[in-house]
Protein backbone atom coordinates (compact mmCIF):
# COMPACT_ATOMS: atom_id res chain seq x y z
CA UNK A 1 0.00 0.00 0.00
CA UNK A 2 0.91 3.32 -0.46
CA UNK A 3 1.44 6.57 1.74
CA UNK A 4 -1.22 6.50 4.57
CA UNK A 5 -3.52 9.66 4.06
CA UNK A 6 -5.45 9.10 7.33
CA UNK A 7 -3.80 8.09 10.86
CA UNK A 8 -4.66 4.19 11.22
CA UNK A 9 -5.39 4.42 14.74
CA UNK A 10 -7.40 7.64 14.61
CA UNK A 11 -11.23 7.64 14.73
CA UNK A 12 -12.55 10.43 12.53
CA UNK A 13 -16.07 12.39 13.05
CA UNK A 14 -18.37 14.30 10.87
CA UNK A 15 -16.53 17.64 10.58
CA UNK A 16 -13.14 16.62 10.91
CA UNK A 17 -11.33 18.82 8.31
CA UNK A 18 -9.25 15.95 7.46
CA UNK A 19 -13.23 14.07 5.87
CA UNK A 20 -13.20 17.20 3.52
CA UNK A 21 -10.48 15.60 1.42
CA UNK A 22 -12.83 12.57 0.65
CA UNK A 23 -15.38 14.51 0.44
CA UNK A 24 -18.10 16.94 2.16
CA UNK A 25 -20.37 15.92 4.69
CA UNK A 26 -23.54 15.46 2.15
CA UNK A 27 -21.42 13.40 0.02
CA UNK A 28 -20.90 11.36 2.91
CA UNK A 29 -24.33 11.39 3.44
CA UNK A 30 -25.43 10.14 -0.22
CA UNK A 31 -22.69 7.38 0.07
CA UNK A 32 -23.77 6.06 3.13
CA UNK A 33 -27.42 6.38 2.00
CA UNK A 34 -26.60 4.41 -0.88
CA UNK A 35 -24.23 1.80 0.75
CA UNK A 36 -21.13 3.50 -0.81
CA UNK A 37 -18.19 4.88 0.51
CA UNK A 38 -15.38 4.15 2.99
CA UNK A 39 -16.84 2.21 6.32
CA UNK A 40 -17.86 3.79 8.88
CA UNK A 41 -19.61 2.65 12.64
CA UNK A 42 -22.61 4.58 13.52
CA UNK A 43 -23.44 5.08 17.19
CA UNK A 44 -26.43 6.47 18.07
CA UNK A 45 -26.33 9.69 15.68
CA UNK A 46 -22.74 9.82 15.42
CA UNK A 47 -21.01 8.91 12.37
CA UNK A 48 -17.21 7.49 13.41
CA UNK A 49 -14.63 6.49 10.49
CA UNK A 50 -11.67 4.98 11.40
CA UNK A 51 -8.05 5.87 9.37
CA UNK A 52 -7.01 2.51 8.65
CA UNK A 53 -10.84 1.89 7.05
CA UNK A 54 -10.25 5.18 5.21
CA UNK A 55 -7.12 4.47 4.14
CA UNK A 56 -8.20 0.93 2.54
CA UNK A 57 -11.11 2.72 0.90
CA UNK A 58 -8.95 5.09 -0.73
CA UNK A 59 -6.36 2.65 -1.99
CA UNK A 60 -8.79 0.56 -3.58
CA UNK A 61 -10.68 3.74 -5.14
CA UNK A 62 -7.11 4.27 -6.89
CA UNK A 63 -6.89 4.44 -10.62
CA UNK A 64 -3.79 4.52 -12.76
CA UNK A 65 -4.30 5.72 -16.03
CA UNK A 66 -0.82 3.78 -17.25
CA UNK A 67 -2.79 0.84 -16.07
CA UNK A 68 -0.16 0.40 -13.40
Amino acid sequence: MGTKTFEDDRSYVLGDPELNLIGSREKLAQWRHKGRGPAYYKLGRKIIYRGADLNVWMEKSRTDPNGE
